[in-house]
């Protein structure tokens, strides 16, 4: 009994290392600025964790086939605490969860917490049960206002939002159910919540950030591949979370521009 336990630990072991090595199930190619520092990160962590993991289940292994039950089996020898192993084995792992979060902190907080460039895009991102909606300021750089009374997401996409159309800043504002980005440019991302709390996930992007009602958060990333690129919820939203997703286009910047011309034409 002791070697099939010892069998079916190391096999679990050593076939789930197996996929994480050859990456079988893995993240989609990064597509933004902050990617690769996130890959590093990500990668670094699993390289780490994964070395503990593997030497903590070979240690298992090894441990119930010497004490197998068996004629002549050695007793067992038990430990009732050692204080200075206990004080070993949690300073390094502080040291190691410690480490690796101020490594990181540093790329998730720029996205976040440091002011957006001087000339990203500014675009308003509102979740609702089960779209997504992006807004862009238009030619005058400026969001008009929008009211809850206006509401309406069965009637498009600007009374989807409620866009107020007696505002004259709303007039050029351009709202749509895909993102369009040009490649290279930071976007300033506000993002809103009109029912639940959802979440905008952008894998390519290395993107995830929660929309809450009653919040304006903002964040901001840089597109470096041209190319469309899947948007998900990754917060359970209702019965529809499945079917909440969208598409980012990341383009040129004349082939934006000419977008940018094309929609705000339309609302003349």
């Amino acid at each position: 009994m002791g070697l099939a336990l010892l069998a079916l630990i190391w096999i679990i072991t050593f076939v789930s290392t197996y996929f994480f090595v050859a990456k079988t199930w893995w993240l989609p190619h990064g597509a933004s600025t902050s990617a690769a520092w996130i890959d590093h990160q990500f990668a670094l962590t699993y390289i780490v964790m994964g070395v503990i993991f593997v030497a903590a289940q070979v240690a298992l292994g090894y441990l119930v086939w010497k004490y197998r039950d068996r004629p002549g089996a050695e007793k067992v020898d038990y430990s009732h605490g050692n204080t200075k192993l206990e004080l070993l084995w949690t300073t390094l792992t502080a040291i190691i969860f410690i480490g690796l979060n101020l490594m990181g902190s540093h790329v998730w907080a720029a996205e976040r917490f440091a002011p957006a460039e001087s000339g990203s895009i500014p675009v308003e991102v509102t979740g609702m049960q089960f779209a997504w909606y992006f807004r862009y300021a238009g030619n005058d750089g400026k969001f008009g206002a929008t009211k809850m009374s206006l509401v309406d997401p069965s009637s498009g996409n600007d009374s989807a939002i409620g866009l107020d159309t007696s505002d004259p800043a709303s007039k050029d504002d351009v709202v749509t159910a895909t993102m369009y980005l040009p490649v290279d440019r930071q976007v300033d991302l506000t993002l809103r919540a009109e029912d639940v709390i959802h979440s905008l996930f952008i894998p390519s992007m290395r993107f995830k950030q929660d929309a809450v009602p009653g919040l304006a958060i903002k964040m901001h990333f840089t597109p470096k591949e041209l190319g469309d690129y899947e948007i998900a919820c990754a917060e359970l939203c209702g019965l529809g979370h499945y079917k909440m997703h969208g598409m980012l286009k990341v383009v040129s910047q004349a082939d934006f521009d000419k977008w940018m011309s094309a929609r705000e034409a339309d609302k003349q």
